[in-house]
């Protein structure tokens, strides 16, 4: 269930709160968003785990932020 205000945090319905949903929602698309891999300049880039970040087009592997690679 999405709607236009929380996105993909409409999952959670009407629990929760608004504010909470929002920011979860921020950082959830961070997180799957799409990031440009510093090694071959695609946008390939795809989070593995907590601060692991992979290139799915040349496999260049490296840590970064939780949730963004910087």
């Amino acid at each position: 269930m999405k709607t236009k205000k929380v996105g993909s945090a409409g999952r959670f319905g009407s629990r929760y709160g608004k504010n909470l949903r929002t920011n979860f929602r921020k950082v959830e698309d961070q997180k799957t968003g799409g990031w440009e891999c510093p090694s071959c300049l695609k946008k390939t880039l795809k989070r593995e785990a907590a601060g692991i970040w992979k290139c799915k087009s040349c496999g260049y592997k490296f840590a970064g932020k939780a949730y963004k690679p910087s």
